[in-house]
């Protein structure tokens, strides 16, 4: 499959699945969300450094697993997104979490506020929590496009867990794959927890 197919193909999935989350009831996304705040003190140890985000409009999550996470003592870490002069996304900075102290950025974006440190910070982190539209169980994933996260994702230590958090019916089977793509090792869903990716069963 040529690279124009692939994103071809890539825009129609991102399609589809924005519409599904978009038309899900509130009630739903709400009893999915408390469920991923639920899995936060399985998720990580104490003292662990997490990079994770905010999730906006119909992403799966709140900021209550941010919070979750918070006081169960992990060291959490935002990003913060900004492009060069020429409007090309730059790999992610990143700011440590503090409760209330979040501000409105670019993009409908909720990043935290200076100092931030570089994007080579996320060499730090045990856990990256990553937004995704779906994931497949070899650890391919399907972003909003925007290469964010394409940039940063290469800088993170080897041993972290690379951890896509979407609903349970966005782990498919297969999607199609870039060369630029960085494979998810888990997924984070509302049912299932943490699911570990690459394998025959799905299943950690």
């Amino acid at each position: 499959m040529r690279n124009d197919d692939v994103s071809a193909t890539k825009a129609d999935l991102r399609a589809a699945i924005l519409s599904a989350r978009r038309a899900l009831a509130t009630q739903v996304h709400d009893g999915e969300a408390r469920a991923l705040a639920g899995h936060a003190t399985t998720l990580a140890a104490t003292d662990q450094t997490v990079c994770a985000y905010v999730p906006v409009g119909s992403e799966p999550g709140s900021l209550e697993l941010i919070d979750s996470l918070y006081r169960h003592g992990v060291r959490v870490l935002l990003p913060v997104a900004r492009v060069d002069a020429a409007g090309i996304p730059l790999p992610l900075r990143w700011g440590e979490y503090v409760p209330g102290a979040l501000t409105t950025a670019r993009f409908g974006l909720r990043e935290p506020g200076e100092p931030w440190s570089s994007p080579e910070t996320v060499a730090q982190a045990a856990i990256i929590l990553v937004p995704a539209l779906a994931v497949d169980r070899a650890g391919a994933r399907l972003g909003r496009g925007a290469g964010f996260y394409d940039r940063s994702l290469p800088l993170a230590s080897s041993s972290a867990l690379l951890v896509a958090v979407v609903r349970d019916d966005e782990i498919v089977d297969r999607l199609p794959v870039e060369s630029h793509d960085v494979a998810m090792t888990h997924a984070l869903t509302p049912r299932l927890g943490l699911v570990a990716l690459g394998r025959a069963d799905g299943r950690e």
